[in-house]
């Protein structure tokens, strides 16, 4: 059985016979429409009147056309005929045509395309002339992409750096009052400067490797690899607000602001619902909650025993091992009530057992796991603004087990 003619010239690249120049011309033309209908970006060719000679699959699909309605049309009228606040956008004030005026190449970064539906978006695009054989302008091509997504990352990025520089400001406010209190200063300074620095690093770099990737590579990447980068932004915004709290929160008692809010709570209630949240973000560990009580009624501050226990619990996980088990015993005593939490984690050497509690310190055998050393002396004074105590019981290799012990009315 004999091939098509037309197959044969493509699968038989060895024969000596060149192939007929309108066959040729039909085979590169079929190469050129298989490129431009795989590229991910918008591309259409105008002749000199503006009418549509071409365009890709991409273009049409952004717009809302199929590529044959598309075809002989005056595209200034189909997709940029307005500004971006809706006036009239006249097509001898346009770039694109512009190209065939001047004969340059017009990239341009700030306006909009149109879509079928009367909606508009964002564009990138560039206008290049094309040329005949004699060297006269007989139209242009042009490339555009929607950069909805690369404006959307943008505007994160700025309004992250607005937050950050609005809570930097009020740290700096808060440290200028400190400063008349404390006479190490200088070393805590030093301290702070270096902790901000370097677990600011981490989260700013990721976000900015997200903004890079959404910028270069949005017309290759799916909706979903698109929401993975903008999903890592949110996080590591997240992570850097959480961080820049606790140190207004060290702040605010060094200043010696903060103010108890007693209610009475059933503590058994209350930590039930506390292990219950805390596990549901830690899939991979056990928290397991040991108290014999019904009830445990008392008055206390609950946003600060939140912070004490979440504090310690979360620390408990991010140092255990993936399906470790974390205990939580609650207990009480007479006039006494006992949070025990364990976990079989890296554990705190002897050494250092005496300086866990300090602002900014973290121990030598955790360097690995991100961290800025004020979880812990943020709790201890939170304990003792409850008149309470925190002792831990730690060994390497083995575990740590924190006690708090507070007191109770009732």
């Amino acid at each position: 059985m004999s091939q098509p003619h037309n197959q044969s010239l493509l699968t038989s690249p060895l024969s000596n016979e060149p192939p007929p120049r309108d066959l040729a011309l039909e085979i590169l033309w079929q190469h050129h429409q298989l490129i431009l209908d795989a590229i991910g970006e918008g591309v259409y060719g105008l002749d000199i009147e503006g009418n549509v000679t071409f365009v890709n699959p991409a273009a049409a699909k952004m717009i809302g056309w199929s590529t044959a309605e598309l075809i002989g049309q005056p595209m200034h009228a189909v997709l940029h005929h307005s500004h971006p606040n809706g006036s009239h956008y006249p097509k001898e004030n346009c770039p694109i045509y512009a190209a065939f005026r001047d004969g340059k190449v017009y990239r341009v970064t700030d306006e909009v395309f149109w879509r079928r539906d009367g909606t508009c978006f964002p564009v990138e695009y560039i206008s290049t002339p094309i040329h005949d054989e004699q060297g006269q302008i007989v139209g242009a091509v042009v490339t555009f992409c929607d950069i909805t997504q690369r404006q959307w990352a943008e505007s994160v990025l700025k309004q992250t750096n607005e937050v950050l520089e609005s809570k930097v400001r009020e740290r700096t406010a808060e440290l200028e009052q400190v400063n008349q209190q404390l006479q190490e200063l200088s070393a805590l300074k030093s301290r702070f400067v270096a902790m901000v620095c370097h677990e600011f690093r981490n989260p700013l770099n990721n976000i900015a490797l997200s903004i890079s990737s959404l910028n270069r590579y949005h017309s290759r990447l799916t909706v979903r690899q698109q929401s993975e980068y903008l999903a890592g932004i949110a996080e590591n915004v997240e992570r850097m607000t959480e961080m820049i709290d606790d140190i207004l929160v060290i702040g605010k008692l060094d200043a010696k602001r903060m103010e108890l809010k007693s209610a009475e709570v059933d503590l058994v209630a209350f930590c039930q619902d506390l292990v219950a949240e805390v596990q549901s973000m830690a899939p991979h560990h056990v928290v397991l909650l040991i108290c014999r009580h019904r009830q445990l009624i008392t008055p206390i501050d609950v946003q600060l025993l939140r912070s004490i226990l979440t504090n310690i619990l979360h620390n408990a996980i991010r140092y255990s091992p993936e399906d470790g088990e974390i205990q939580f015993k609650v207990s009480r005593r007479k006039h006494i009530i006992t949070f025990q939490i364990s976990d079989q984690g890296m554990g705190v050497s002897p050494e250092e057992q005496s300086l866990i509690f300090d602002p900014f310190y973290r121990g030598k055998n955790v360097s690995n796991v991100p961290g800025t050393g004020l979880g812990l002396s943020i709790v201890k004074q939170f304990v003792e603004l409850l008149q309470g105590t925190i002792t831990l019981d730690s060994r390497i290799g083995v575990g740590t087990t924190f006690t708090v012990r507070l007191p109770c009315s009732r």
